[in-house]
């Protein structure tokens, strides 16, 4: 009996060395990248901020540090994905009746590959919007990518080389302004959100097997918000804002840690953290920003009744910065909400801005990108540039150039172009 005993103990052991071992493979671990990738929204740490020493440049024109330009199909609103060698972008051409993702070399912009996703179901109400704006999450073996088709949001994994490796439903859809929700990863994971009217959820995927691991059902609102993995309160929490909601789960299980009203229905920017408080902001059914605290105590610290529906808020040093959609930017403090400055930039904005070192890149529904100082003290214009004639989806900053996905009229027609700029 005894000897019995102790060699159940010794299987238990080993299993639970093995357990371990596998617990430490880099299938479950979340990918890591190098300074010189950007492989997902809003970049490696998902705030917005181009990681390393940069110095992309302050000036450019048609004719000056523009090292090339690449048309691309259709249009999108979805930010590039750059890993290695390769730039990522889904599209939809409405000519071709198609939802493709499209793959670029990094240093000349010559396309490699175009995968269809979709063929057929396109679906469109706002204008503004498109059928290609979440951007493509990279683990670096995979692209996952969102799309709105016929009446449903899927998520579909695709290899490096263009194959369409999965693709699984995630929920039924009602159309209500468009859909731009972009996935996220964590560890195993790919998380994504699929907010409506119809009422959505939020589920996470095996990365390698598309199986569903957990799913949480969402209130019948329209939202257009992407779930972010912050370390809110001492751990790691995925969070999700809108539906007049703000809610902490936990990313690996789905188990909701807390949820409380602090958001509007409709919210459209990623949420940043300081570590403490969660920054919510909306324009739609009220204009809103807010600082909650992200312990699950509901407690609201402060709120300004500021619009900043769309663009994403960028946070260093204490500091909460914003662009609006109106063409404002302002610098509060971050734990107070005390304003320290407003300005007006001028034109309308639908991309977020991206925080390089001391400055932060703004870019316009006008195409024109305004590069102003990341400081409290006051507010400080640094640049003004304008190469073409629309943007929507948010510049990529990453190893010393800007990726920049914008419209050129040519006649009476637009054609999207990929920009790279540097020096």
């Amino acid at each position: 009996m005894l000897i019995r005993l102790c060699l159940v103990c010794l299987s238990f052991i080993i299993v639970l060395q093995k357990t371990s071992v596998i617990a430490e493979t880099p299938a479950t671990k979340t990918p890591s990248f190098s300074v010189s990738d950007w492989p997902w929204w809003r970049g490696p740490t998902g705030d917005g901020h181009a990681v390393g020493q940069q110095t992309p440049p302050l000036n450019w024109t048609s004719n000056e540090n523009l090292l090339w330009k690449q048309p691309i199909p259709g249009r999108g609103h979805a930010a590039p994905t750059v890993v290695g060698d390769a730039i990522y972008l889904p599209t939809a051409d409405r000519e071709r009746d198609v939802q493709t993702v499209i793959c670029l070399d990094r240093a000349s912009g010559k396309p490699s590959w175009e995968t269809t996703v979709h063929r057929g179901g396109l679906m469109k109400k706002n204008e503004k919007a498109s059928q290609a704006s979440s951007t493509i999450a990279c683990d670096g073996e995979r692209l996952f990518v969102n799309f709105l088709n016929n009446g449903a949001v899927f998520t579909s994994a695709i290899s490096l080389d263009g194959e369409v490796l999965w693709q699984r439903k995630i929920s039924d859809y009602v159309l209500h302004q468009g859909y731009g929700s972009s996935p996220t990863i964590y560890k195993h994971l790919v998380i994504v959100a699929a907010d409506n009217k119809g009422g959505g959820a939020i589920v996470a995927l095996d990365r390698r097997s598309g199986e569903e691991v957990w799913r949480q059902a969402r209130p019948k609102k329209p939202n257009y918000s992407s779930p972010v993995v912050l370390n809110v309160s001492g751990r790691e929490q995925l969070i999700m804002i809108g539906c007049d909601l703000v809610s902490g789960f936990d990313p690996l299980t789905g188990e909701k840690l807390w949820e409380f009203p602090g958001a509007t229905t409709e919210c459209v920017i990623t949420t940043v953290t300081d570590g403490d408080l969660i920054y919510t902001s909306g324009g739609y059914p009220r204009n809103h920003l807010a600082a909650v605290r992200g312990d699950g105590s509901g407690e609201v610290v402060w709120e300004t009744g500021d619009r900043i529906y769309v663009p994403s808020l960028l946070i260093q040093d204490d500091y909460l910065y914003a662009v609006f959609d109106a063409g404002v930017a302002a610098c509060w403090r971050a734990d107070t909400g005390e304003q320290q400055w407003k300005a007006r930039l001028g034109g309308n904005y639908t991309a977020s801005p991206v925080l390089v070192g001391d400055r932060i890149y703004a870019t316009s529904e006008d195409g024109e990108t305004i590069i102003f100082s990341a400081t409290p003290e006051r507010f400080e214009k640094l640049a003004e540039n304008k190469l073409a004639d629309d943007a929507f989806a948010t510049p990529v900053i990453v190893a010393d150039r800007i990726y920049a996905r914008m419209g050129v009229r040519e006649g009476d027609q637009r054609q999207e172009y990929l920009f790279c700029i540097g020096e």
